[in-house]
């Protein structure tokens, strides 16, 4: 039987960190030092997205390494400083697909107003991004103080952050899956992302180190930036805390798993029906098939391992999985 792969066959996995703050804003690492730090870690994408700046920082890329032109923008219910442990807002990721197109608009360096509860004005400044080139992802919804009310009626976005390292320290507000579903639930055809979101207020190694924690694995053709973001609107990709989920494809109905030596597969519905697999205690799996009902509007595969850390496929709806 003829096998449909979720995550292409051919290609090769980049290691990203999609969400990064050097000294153009508040990270303690100047643009190089990142560079340079993350790549002797074995990853080969980074996007600089630093506060309210957008910058093209491509002049740092080589044959191993790719940076990726961002920013990271906010949109504050009420006055930040004046009570920051309480303030809700939205922060939204924008990567740029193409840095050589409208790049008078984008040097602009395009901000939002503070209209937090505006939600029409918030999706017109997205679609406005999207315009112009711009990959949205939302971002931290835990971190934001956010509820499925704030984020349910978001449009325009590419992906959401269903992990965010910094945030795991912050109070454990990192990982979000719930938000994940809820707007996939709510019709949201969207990926998930995991990401440092890295300041490095701590030096490498102390445990309070926001870098090397939540990365996304590109599946793509090489590394350029075409690749890598076509790979990214594709969907080519699954994001982890350190487990490796090596392939997906489907077999007729049934769905194929192979992954790094792991305690716990599931494959997550939209319903209650979850597909799962267990290791024994004190032993792992590598991979798992299940049969799908095909009665499924989509699934997304969540593998843990025996340190509690999770690796992530984005979600594929029905009309992909074609059941």
């Amino acid at each position: 039987m003829e096998k449909r792969f979720l995550l292409p066959e051919g290609g090769r996995f980049y290691k990203a960190n999609l969400h990064c703050h050097s000294t153009l804003s508040d990270g303690a690492l100047t643009i190089g030092e990142l560079k340079e730090a993350y790549k002797s870690r074995g990853y080969s994408v980074l996007a600089y997205t630093d506060h309210r700046r957008y910058e093209d920082h491509r002049a740092l890329s080589d044959e191993d390494f790719l940076a990726l032109a961002a920013y990271e923008i906010n949109i504050d219910e009420y006055d930040w400083m004046s009570d920051h442990d309480h303030c809700k807002t939205y922060h939204l990721n924008f990567y740029d697909t193409d840095p050589d197109q409208n790049t008078g608009e984008k040097q602009k360096n395009l901000l939002p107003g503070h209209r937090y509860q505006d939600v029409g004005y918030i999706n017109d400044f997205i679609a406005r991004m999207n315009e112009l080139g711009f990959l949205c992802c939302y971002n931290h919804p835990y971190w934001s103080l956010q509820t499925v009310e704030d984020y349910k009626n978001l449009r325009g976005l590419f992906a959401m952050e269903i992990y965010n390292h910094g945030c795991e320290h912050d109070g454990l507000y990192g990982y979000n899956p719930q938000a994940y579903d809820e707007l996939l639930r709510a019709g949201q055809h969207i990926g998930c992302l995991m990401t440092d979101d890295n300041h490095n207020a701590f030096p490498f190694g102390d445990p309070l180190c926001d870098s090397f924690g939540g990365f996304t694995m590109i599946k793509a053709p090489c590394l350029s930036y075409r690749a890598i973001i076509e790979a990214l609107k594709a969907g080519d990709y699954y994001s982890s805390m350190g487990p490796e989920i090596n392939a997906l494809w489907l077999e007729g109905s049934r769905l194929h798993i192979s992954c790094s030596p792991i305690e716990k597969i599931f494959v997550v519905t939209d319903g209650r029906n979850t597909y799962k697999a267990l290791a024994r205690p004190g032993e792992t799996i590598t991979g798992a098939c299940f049969e799908l009902s095909g009665r499924d509007a989509y699934i997304r595969v969540d593998c843990r391992d025996g340190r509690g850390l999770h690796a992530c496929s984005r979600a594929y709806f029905a009309d992909e999985l074609g059941l």
